[in-house]
């Protein structure tokens, strides 16, 4: 007979799976209300909800992304790429590489900061080699989060798994307790990937031009008239004349003397106005002021130096400032020096009036912005430039140093101090020796993360103060009471992986941990395997975009659908099932 706490825990289980699955309200404030009911319900007390905030794998992902920061500024997976891009020829290789590299790197940072470093670098070595940037981004961000699988930091989940195995046994998982089960779960998930993966894509997505954003769909060149009332007023009165119809992003005077479209300087006949303009608002602005269309487009611009223009596509990532904000916020944000030129949202450019759409994570924006301030406008916004960066190999001491220091704080870990202060301590030295500026300590954290983190630690404190877990592992056990304990751990993972897709992974965890060990209690066998189960399943989201932010991240400067995920993702997830679950009864016996 359930108890009337646990009838409401289940019930409180559920409406947080619901708001997580629903979307509405961020995964951190579905958190605090789960917090705040098991608090105000008394089944957990004030102080050790609250304490969860300063639990060890709290503060190891906060240190495992401002390592990754470091490591990125000291040039470590740039040095990498550099090596292996020449050898991108044939497509295999092509795509193989690109996701050992990034598999490789997201076994020792945080993966999401993995692929950002990656992406530039793909969309790059797509262009060179003529080839679509949807053939190469979808294994991209699934190397990604395979690669975290291997090594106790690579993912939130494994921090959560191994914490929570200390807690309930009093000894956590190790750094590399996890790679023998995840490091072959990610060389075969990439194997799969490289060699059959890419051909369950649909058609369209590799036959895409690798443009994101079709410029000549929304750029124009409007010559000012003899009669235009426009002749006199300064380029800052153009929004009140243009009504929002157009936006001025560029001004060409005389032949080919470009300037920058400054709200002081004032229009003169003749002029070249370079306007963004939706197509059906174009006759009615042309007769409204004066203005002529230029046929050639953008033929003024023929000699003018790429570093005057700047033209910058970027990438919305999952929490940016940008997301759910509007373009009038962005103009707000900048200082008026950044404006959005062109949209694409799911491989199409947008074709509404832009002043209407709202950003979402994955949106690829084209904006012009101040040749001098546009680079530190979209770090500001969180933004990713799909541009090719500069790769750092020309230091290379820069890159061993930072690995040396990861590598000093890990043996510390494993020797003589918690791995949660031996991460804050290679933190300390990153800034003492200026691979890590203090302005830059703070950027990578995912705050939001850590609220989920703590917030729903005290959740999980609830289920097993009520006697919740006991009571949800036995009626499992009870309905599966004819199989064998092999068949109930890949249910498990089964239903991890399925949970994983539709809510955060951290979440995923936090929830399934408990259950996992409380079936594997009931069943007298060994909890280290259903433990891994759940660190897998935790991290293994590949049937949508929602499901982990490297597959929301790619979504845009791909071109893909929200249907085309599952595509690839879908036979993906069976490999992993048909890989862990030997890997797992093989390294942890049942």
């Amino acid at each position: 007979m359930m108890t009337t706490a646990q009838i409401g825990m289940l019930a409180l289980l559920l409406a947080i799976l619901v708001l997580f699955a629903w979307g509405r309200w961020r995964y951190d404030v579905v958190a605090l209300i789960g917090m705040l009911a098991v608090v105000m319900a008394g089944w957990v007390n004030a102080d050790d909800a609250l304490a969860g905030f300063g639990h060890p794998a709290v503060i190891t992902v906060a240190a495992v992304l401002t390592i990754s920061r470091a490591l990125s500024n000291a040039g470590t997976v740039d040095l990498l790429t550099a090596r292996v891009m020449p050898l991108t020829g044939p497509r295999y290789a092509h795509i193989g590489l690109l996701c050992l590299v990034v598999g490789f790197a997201s076994a020792f940072m945080n993966n999401v900061g993995a692929l950002a470093l990656m992406l530039p670098v793909a969309l790059a070595s797509a262009r060179k080699r003529e080839r679509s940037p949807g053939l190469l981004l979808m294994p991209l961000a699934f190397g990604s989060i395979l690669g975290g699988l291997a090594t106790l930091i690579g993912t939130p989940p494994n921090i959560i798994i191994a914490t929570y195995r200390a807690d309930v046994t009093g000894q956590a998982f190790t750094m590399f307790d996890f790679t023998p089960v995840g490091g072959l779960v990610a060389v075969v998930g990439i194997a799969f990937l490289t060699l059959v993966g890419w051909r369950f894509l649909p058609r369209g997505v590799g036959a895409r031009d690798s443009s994101h954003v079709e410029i000549d769909s929304y750029i124009c060149e409007l010559r000012v008239m003899e009669a235009s009332p426009l002749i006199g007023e300064r380029v800052g009165d153009l929004p009140e004349v243009f009504s929002d119809d157009a936006m001025a992003v560029g001004l060409v005077r005389g032949k080919n003397q470009y300037l920058h479209p400054h709200p002081w300087r004032v229009l003169e006949e003749g002029d070249l106005l370079i306007v963004r303009t939706d197509p059906e608002a174009l006759r009615p602005l042309l007769d409204k002021a004066g203005l002529e269309l230029v046929a050639s487009k953008l033929s003024g611009l023929e000699n003018i130096k790429a570093e005057d223009l700047r033209l910058v596509e970027a990438t919305v990532p999952p929490r940016s400032v940008l997301e759910g904000r509007d373009s009038a916020y962005l103009r707000r944000r900048t200082g008026q020096t950044v404006s959005l030129v062109a949209m694409a949202r799911e491989g199409a450019s947008i074709r509404s009036r832009l002043r209407d759409q709202t950003f979402r994570a994955g949106d690829v924006l084209l904006l012009q912005g101040e040749p001098d301030s546009i680079d530190d406008s979209i770090g500001d916004l969180g933004l990713l430039p799909l541009a090719e960066r500069d790769i750092k190999v020309n230091r290379p001491m820069r890159a061993i140093t930072g690995l040396l220091v990861f590598a000093g704080a890990l043996v510390l870990g494993a020797t003589l101090l918690p791995l949660a202060i031996a991460l804050l301590a290679a933190v300390v030295v990153y800034v003492l020796i200026g691979l890590l500026p203090v302005r830059e300590m703070y950027r990578d954290i995912d705050w939001p993360v850590l609220v989920l983190l703590g917030g729903m630690m005290s959740v999980g404190q609830a289920l097993q103060a009520t006697g919740t877990t006991d009571l949800v592992a036995g009626s499992i056990v009870q309905l599966t009471g004819a199989l064998s304990p092999i068949w109930i751990l890949t249910l498990v993972l089964v239903a991890t992986m399925f949970l994983s897709d539709l809510v955060n992974n951290a979440a995923t965890a936090l929830i399934m941990a408990p259950i996992a060990y409380g079936v594997s209690q009931q069943l007298g066998v060994n909890p280290d395997a259903f433990l891994m189960a759940v660190a897998i399943g935790a991290s293994c989201a590949f049937l949508t975009p929602i499901g982990h932010q490297s597959n929301t991240l790619v979504m845009g400067p791909g071109g893909y659908r929200f249907g085309d995920y599952w595509r690839m993702g879908l036979p993906l997830e069976i490999v992993v099932i048909l890989v862990a679950v030997p890997a797992i009864s093989y390294f942890w016996p049942l």
